[in-house]
């Protein structure tokens, strides 16, 4: 049987690498610390996290991976298109390995797609032979074949027939001149006053005229050229368009054994209810649902995700970005839970290869070979597992009704609710003849806050000593997550290369918005740069959708989206206020912001939008300077770069009257954000997590 496709590739001794521009052969794994043989003989020991970095770094010889699927492109495409590529999904699947649903899988191999037994050419003729006596058409070995490398190449998307996925031009298949001529008349009339459509046509044919000579061109009808205006206009430029004018500056702006020898080789993931209650943005008080995934080698929690709502199968792909990158420190954390500070990993002696390494917390980071999950719909959703497949994840789901082949997961659970949770003001106990007469009014921080705390402890957690885990060479001292991480990582002789920036693009939340004159307007801030200007008031070229664009962000820093361009990459687009406010903020901060906005005319919203990032820019120097209230620093210590000053004791916890209405954004209609109440933050602590010493409590331990 083959062996799974589309796995990562790895950096293990004798392997070759391309590193600043010279080839290095791999001679030793320390930790993380991956010692390199040049051509000349001369060594280097390098910290894993610079190597990977290095933007020339590559494995020679390894198979390119495939990259993050594109799966909010795949559903844009017609149902009946989805359902017959991943009906060829499993056909695939089925010529290369003998299953349908790939490697690892149960099942029985039928005869004629033996791997054993046949060629993979004639299973490939097998398969066209099925797959014409099924009605697929008349379907050759070419055709299987060449589907079989789309689906290498390309994921679900290459087994797409993208004819459902081309959509047509604008000018459709008009006359390449007479367009250019239409743009040009369109160009000509721009800042003077809006004529009707009809008054173009002697002009696009004088310009038709000039530029090819008389009758060379053939005149298209005028029901063409009414289409090709109407398709090429601008907002504002045609009587029937809005009444707004452009502004001035438009033109070009801006389960399985229950042992794992390495790290990554079995994560378990499951989802529960915290043991604790919460205040909800809508005001009531309830228990957010908490997702972790746990590596089985090590036991340390990969990530932790609390969710007010349902978990939703975005929030699941994300959690595969959460374990794959580096968790970055909180500013108000203590240093021992810096990665430059953990005696029991390898980071220290040469933090100061990579700066950027200062500022991760001292969590473990493993890209996941099996993930062990439930059969709940949201991790055997498409969007999960085509996640997991291109990133070369096997998803093994438990057996029905066996809780034991998650036991690794579940124990955590009781381990967060005991060490962690029944600290906390609102602790629910493990059922209600555990629960305590005033625990609703005892609740008080909300879920980003317990989310916040969540994070902190996390790493308190990879310090502790864990039973379950004994060196070989010390059998009898228990070793914690981040030491066994450190060990295993050394034993299983290579290291996972993570996730790239784009991949992790890719695994952001989405959304459709339209481009408009203004740029992209998403709850009264305004994201533009030039490389938007041709596409200002055009629908987006993927097909479906309403013509509206593929928009990715990030929900804990709103200063730039990611706009997917004609071209299918994925390309930042910057707030224009960002090198106003030079630290992130996420939404809640934006909504405190216009919550507590002065009354006055909204009319005029270039304007009120400034009023915005100049209050957001005041606050951020109050907090910084110590004049802030403790609800503002408790607002802004989640995504602040720098260590917030506690608040003075002459501060008071008060807030303006929050009785300035807010403007409804024409776009916001998709997205339930400005449905936020107002804001009514506990004071949180500034300095920290405030229950637990890392040291005292190890002596404990």
């Amino acid at each position: 049987m083959s062996t799974r496709r589309h796995v990562r590739p790895v950096v293990k001794v004798g392997a070759h690498v391309r590193f600043r521009g010279v080839k290095w052969q791999v001679v030793a794994l320390s930790g993380q610390v991956i010692h390199l043989l040049g051509p000349g003989g001369g060594g280097e020991a390098v910290l894993a996290g610079y190597l990977f970095a290095d933007p020339s770094f590559s494995v020679i010889g390894a198979e390119v991976p495939q990259a993050a699927p594109q799966w909010g492109l795949f559903e844009t495409a017609p149902a009946a298109a989805r359902e017959k590529a991943l009906a060829w999904q499993r056909h695939v699947r089925e010529v290369e390995c003998g299953l349908a649903d790939g490697p690892g899988s149960g099942g029985v191999v039928r005869p004629q797609y033996d791997p054993a037994r046949h060629t993979l050419a004639e299973r490939e003729q097998a398969k066209a032979e099925e797959l014409t006596a099924l009605g697929f058409g008349r379907v050759s070995r070419t055709t299987v074949q060449r589907m079989r490398l789309a689906y290498r190449k390309q994921g679900l998307w290459g087994l797409l027939d993208h004819r459902t996925t081309r959509t047509s031009s604008p000018t459709g298949r008009a006359d390449e001149r007479v367009v250019a001529a239409v743009r040009e008349a369109l160009r000509r009339r721009r800042g003077r006053s809006t004529g009707t459509i009809n008054g173009l046509f002697p002009l696009i044919n004088q310009i038709l005229k000039d530029r090819h000579g008389p009758g060379t061109v053939p005149v298209p009808s005028q029901a063409t050229l009414y289409r090709l205006v109407t398709s090429l206009a601008r907002p504002g430029e045609l009587p029937s368009g809005p009444v707004r004018q452009m502004p001035a500056s438009f033109e070009g702006r801006a389960f399985t054994p229950a042992t794992a020898l390495r790290p990554g080789e079995q994560v378990q993931i499951d989802t529960t209810r915290l043991d604790a209650l919460a205040l909800f943005d809508d005001g009531r008080l309830a228990r957010p649902e908490l997702t972790i995934a746990v590596d089985v080698a090590t036991r340390a929690i990969l990530a932790a995700v609390l969710c007010p709502s349902t978990t939703k199968a975005v929030d699941a792909a994300l959690l595969l970005a959460e374990m794959a990158v580096p968790h970055p420190a909180r500013p108000t954390w203590p240093d021992i839970l810096r990665m430059d500070h953990a005696h029991a990993l390898p980071h220290k002696r040469l933090a100061t290869l990579d700066e950027r390494l200062a500022g991760a917390a001292a969590r473990p980071v493993v890209l996941p070979e099996t993930i062990v999950v439930d059969r709940g719909k949201v991790f055997v959703s498409r969007a999960f597992t085509a996640a997991c497949e291109t990133l070369g994840i096997s998803v093994q789901p438990a057996p029905p009704h066996a809780p034991t082949a998650k036991g690794i997961v579940e124990r955590a659970f009781g381990t967060i609710n005991a060490l962690f949770c029944q600290h906390l003001p609102g602790y629910t106990g493990s059922d209600v003849t555990r629960r305590g007469p005033d625990t609703e009014k005892d609740a008080c921080y909300s879920v980003p806050q317990l989310q916040d705390l969540l994070d902190e402890w996390l790493v308190h957690y990879h310090y502790r000593p864990h039973e379950g885990l004994r060196h070989p060479m010390m059998p009898k001292k228990a070793l914690t997550p981040n030491q066994m991480w450190a060990a295993l990582v050394a034993v299983a002789g290579y290291v996972p290369v993570p996730l790239t920036g784009h991949d992790y693009l890719e695994l952001l939340p989405v959304r459709r918005q339209a481009i408009t004159a203004a740029g992209i307007r998403i709850h009264h801030r305004t994201y533009d740069a030039d490389l938007l200007a041709p596409y200002r008031g055009q629908p987006s070229p993927t097909a479906g959708r309403d013509g509206k664009w593929e928009i990715h962000y990030n929900p804990h820093d709103v200063r730039q989206v990611w706009v997917r361009m004609p071209d299918d990459e994925l390309t930042e687009i910057p707030w224009i206020h960002r090198d106003h406010v030079h630290r992130p903020f996420d939404e809640r901060t934006w909504q405190h912001i216009r919550t507590l906005a002065l009354q006055g005319n909204h009319g005029d919203t270039q304007q009120y939008e400034a009023d915005l990032a100049d209050a957001l820019d005041q606050l951020m120097r109050r907090v910084h300077s110590g004049h802030a209230t403790r609800t503002e620093q408790a607002l802004l210590a989640r995504t602040a770069h720098v260590p917030l000053p506690t608040a003075r004791n002459g501060d008071h916890d008060t807030e303006a009257p929050a009785d300035s209405p807010s403007q409804q954004d024409e776009d916001d209609s998709i997205d339930d954000l400005d449905d936020l109440p107002d804001d009514n933050f506990s004071a949180a602590p500034a300095a920290g997590f405030g229950l637990y010493d890392a040291y005292e409590e190890a002596d404990k331990w």
